[in-house]
């Protein structure tokens, strides 16, 4: 498919939780109020708030006591995992009747390829505005929609008008949209990269776009060469379809090494490496799993096998690993060495059914999670799975 012949909608519900909640307590809508973590302990930090206390400065991820100290009035009700995990999949059957290209990218955004769907429906304004009445009518709540050509910008576009309306990113008027933002508003630029590439005079995406690659992929490594095409709009990674995954009644992979283990660290570093490719494979299926297994085999070729229920389904290398690193710390006391290690997961869920419960024990700290293990899917699909690798 040439270059902007596809037309990608990213959808993305605005102020989900906070919207959510003041539809079910109508009391809430004239007030600033947030959804918020525990607040007796002093720890709980803003995971939505209304229109009304975004005008105090109220971010997401600040802490509610600094949040009240912006807004002294402001209201603060708890989380409801159960009414966010109906919405959620309330929306995304509406979505599912202008299109089966359907890719989720947390609890509250999701990717549509309506390339197809033109030819029912209008063009790529006329379904993201169909989609918009719809979500209000049928849910009460709102969605901001970025309509283009690729996934990057499209996200891009829901990003840059909020709440409840439709921006336009394409190959004729991306240059002048996108090329002004600064560099971070790109997906996969952090904080970090920014800093990298703003000390070698690279400050708006438009730099990006109009440097060499060479002289990112020095600054950058392969990440440099997969923003250079980003910018310049040659994102060509495909929305995957829902429904297409196959049943799996687990999903686990097992690593001999080369030499023998003999300490906990290097047992933790290669369960994490294996539980990466376990929660990447469980994403790409649209899965979550609710039990972590364990295999060890010894030096002498025993072997056993152990295994534990997770509080909540989960599909993030994260969790898996944190389990399987428990499981192996609580059953391993090191009189031989080991050889084998595996690591899978079981008692599967698909996303239609279940969302990412393990959000809400941490939910700010799982959604960061959970989007950063998605993006380092996509470069190693690009790149390859050695191009990218986890830090412990």
């Amino acid at each position: 498919m040439a270059f902007g012949d596809r037309t990608i909608l990213h959808c993305d519900l605005n102020n989900f939780y906070a919207s959510v909640e003041c539809k079910h307590q109508p009391g809430l809508k004239n007030i600033p109020m947030a959804v918020g973590g525990d607040q007796a302990a002093r720890r709980g930090v803003v995971l939505a708030k209304n229109q009304l206390a975004k005008k105090y400065g109220i971010i997401t991820g600040e802490p509610i006591i600094k949040a009240r100290q912006k807004c002294p009035s402001l209201t603060v009700v708890p989380p409801h995992r159960e009414l966010y995990e109906k919405y959620s999949i309330m929306v995304r059957r509406i979505y599912e009747k202008y299109t089966d290209k359907i890719e989720p990218f947390g609890i509250d955004e999701c990717w549509l390829d309506v390339t197809d769907a033109k030819k029912l429906f209008g063009d790529g304004k006329d379904i993201a505005d169909i989609l918009r009445k719809k979500v209000k009518e049928e849910t009460g709540l709102t969605i901001s929609v970025g309509v283009s050509f690729n996934k990057v910008f499209a996200k891009l576009g829901s990003d840059l008008k909020k709440p409840d309306a439709t921006t336009l990113i394409l190959p004729d008027n991306f240059k002048e949209i996108v090329w002004p933002l600064p560099s971070a508003e790109l997906l996969y630029v952090g904080k970090n990269t920014a800093k990298r590439l703003s000390s070698a005079g690279i400050f708006t995406i438009g730099d990006i776009a109009c440097s060499s690659p060479e002289l990112l992929q020095k600054l950058l490594g392969k990440l440099g060469g997969m923003l250079y095409a980003y910018a310049n709009g040659f994102d060509s990674s495909p929305v995957e379809e829902i429904g297409n995954a196959p049943v799996n009644k687990s999903v686990g992979n097992s690593v001999t090494t080369p030499k023998d283990l003999v300490d906990d660290q290097e047992v933790k570093r290669l369960l994490f490496e294996i539980a990466d490719g376990v929660a990447a494979r469980l994403r790409k299926y649209g899965e979550w799993g609710s039990v972590v297994h364990v295999v060890i085999k010894d030096a002498d070729f025993g072997m056993i096998t152990r295994q534990a229920r997770l509080e909540n389904p989960t599909n993030l290398a994260s969790v898996i690993g944190g389990k399987a690193y428990d499981i192996f710390l609580k059953n391993w006391d090191w009189s031989k060495n080991i050889r084998m290690l595996g690591v899978s997961v079981s008692d599967l869920s698909e996303n239609e059914t279940v969302e990412q419960l393990s959000l809400f024990d941490d939910p700010v700290k799982n959604e960061k999670m959970e989007k950063i293990e998605k993006s380092m899917d996509e470069i190693r699909g690009k790149y390859g799975k050695g191009s990218i690798k986890r830090g412990l």
